[in-house]
């Protein structure tokens, strides 16, 4: 049985939100969303579930998610036509797995 050290879990103190905090890096710089969740200390998918709200607000607002989207390392299709944020596993062109990650940016 493993022993509890006795010392409670203290979060990361934050003064904005996560999505804000978001905004500003995508605002100051280019970002895959690897490179957003190590920035922020949150996982990857929380990242993703987060730029799909940023996505809806941003866009009320006249403004949107720049998507520069995904390439196979292999062939080098480009995935433009695709919706999801997340990076695809595999191209539909050659079955390769090597996937460069899309990278995201605020922009009108």
């Amino acid at each position: 049985m493993k022993k509890k050290t006795g010392e409670p879990f203290v979060p990361i103190e934050r003064h904005d939100t996560i999505r804000h905090e978001i905004v500003v890096l995508l605002q100051q710089r280019e970002m895959s969303a690897r490179e957003i969740s190590m920035e922020m200390g949150i996982s990857e998918k929380d990242v993703l579930d987060n730029l799909e709200h940023i996505r809806v607000m941003l866009h009320r607002s006249g403004t949107g998610i720049v998507v520069n989207p995904a390439r196979c390392w292999k062939c080098g299709f480009v995935f433009r036509k695709r919706e999801r944020l997340s990076k695809p596993g595999k191209c539909p062109v050659c079955r390769g797995e090597q996937i460069e990650e899309p990278l995201f940016s605020i922009g009108r």
